[in-house]
This record gives structure tokens, sequence and C-alpha cells, in this order.
């Protein structure tokens, strides 16, 4: 009988989603590298919306949404392929960095994201990095010498983060706007694209720093019936 695999960690961690794949830092994160040539899309889809696109490769798929509505990709990357190829590329699997959780949990997120997204782009898809970050832990060096939440992204290339429903609160928009300067500072990155919203009060001290490319979350995008 075939066990089914349960979680991206089975199997002696998958070792097949890594094979060809550099790694950077003392964890060895996998790396997605600097495309080619940046493109920056149309816009951007949640995966479990994916269907709803006319346009398919004008569109790039993103990872917004609660982690169990991706967690088929994280658990077999390898099904999403041929389908993945039809769209314009991927965003890297947004996973969860609760700052309330273990570090060792945080960390083991961002090796989540870069692992499929190193996996997709080694397979053809066009890859622009999500950089999550949790607690002070993951956007510092206080704890490690290295900034655990930007390994395995190269420096001055195109990158994804998230405004949406991350910014509810104060604390929020401090550890936000605390590790969105971390990550100019470290990854100088020459597009980033935002899904979500832009106040000014995070965002206005770094519009200088690089180009921000700002997208609608799909709730507002629907309900103005833009697609």
């Amino acid at each position: 009988m075939n066990k089914k695999r349960k979680a991206i960690l089975d199997d002696g961690c998958c070792p097949e989603l890594v094979s060809g794949a550099e790694f950077d830092g003392i964890f060895e994160i996998p790396i997605i590298k600097k495309p080619e040539k940046i493109i920056i899309p149309k816009m951007i889809v949640p995966f479990s919306e994916r269907n709803k696109v006319k346009d398919r490769k004008q569109a790039i798929i993103g990872f917004y949404e609660m982690d169990p509505q991706f967690a088929s990709v994280l658990i077999s990357p390898k099904d999403f392929i041929d389908e993945f190829k039809s769209y314009g590329g991927v965003i890297s699997p947004d996973c969860s960095l609760y700052r309330d959780a273990t570090l060792s949990a945080q960390i083991t997120n961002v090796y989540r994201n870069r692992v499929v997204g190193s996996f997709f782009q080694r397979k053809g898809i066009y890859v622009i990095p999500q950089i999550r970050w949790g607690s002070a832990e993951t956007y510092t060096t206080s704890q490690f010498p290295e900034k655990i939440a930007f390994l395995g992204v190269e420096k001055k290339s195109i990158v994804a983060i998230g405004t949406y429903g991350c910014i509810k609160h104060a604390v929020d928009k401090y550890h936000f706007k605390a590790g969105l300067e971390a990550m100019l500072e470290e990854l100088e990155p020459d597009v980033v694209l935002v899904y979500g919203s832009m106040p000014d009060s995070i965002f206005g001290d770094y519009l200088h720093s690089t180009r921000f490319v700002q997208y609608d979350d799909w709730t507002k995008i629907m309900h103005g019936g833009d697609r």
C-alpha cells in the first residue's frame, strides 16, 4: 500500500526537491536565483482563484491566503509544474511566519518557501521570491549571524511582499516596517511587488529606495470587476 505524503518534511525532507539546487547560509536555504530578465506581471492571482483568470500569461500566481489553501503545492509541487507553466509565473509560497511561533518553525517556513520556489525555477517556471519575516530574530542578527528571512534570495533582483492582513495593529505595523527596512538594506531589490495596500506611514520613507509596484488584493479586484 502506498503511503500518502502528508507534509513537505516526509521522506527525508523531499531530497528530490533540492536536486541541482544551490544553497545559502548556515541553514543551507535553497536559492531562488535572479532571473535573466525581470518581468513585472499585470496581475497577481491567488492560487485558489487561479482558474478564474482569462489570460493566464498576463497573471502570476501568488499564495496570499491561509496555508491550508495551498498545502497541496507544498506537499507535491511536481504535480503543478505543467499547470504553472501556462501562467506568467509564480511567487514562491507565502508560508506563515507568525511572530509568536517558535524560531525553528519560522526557519522551517522560510525553507519551505525557498525550496518550492527554487524547484519550480529549475523546472523552467518564472519565479519571484516572496519575502516574509516574522519575529525580529528573522530579520535581524540578534540571534544568528545572518538575517534568516532573506536567505536564499539574490541581491538586486525582483521580490514580492504582502501587506494584506498583516498591518492591522500597531505592533504589526512596527514589525512590518522594521522588516521592510531590513529587507531593502539586505537585498537591495530593483523591484518590489506589493500585494495589498501601501500606506504612507509604512512605505513613505522608502519610496526612493527602489521601484514598488502595488497590486490590489483579490477581494478588491473582484468587487471592482477587473480581471
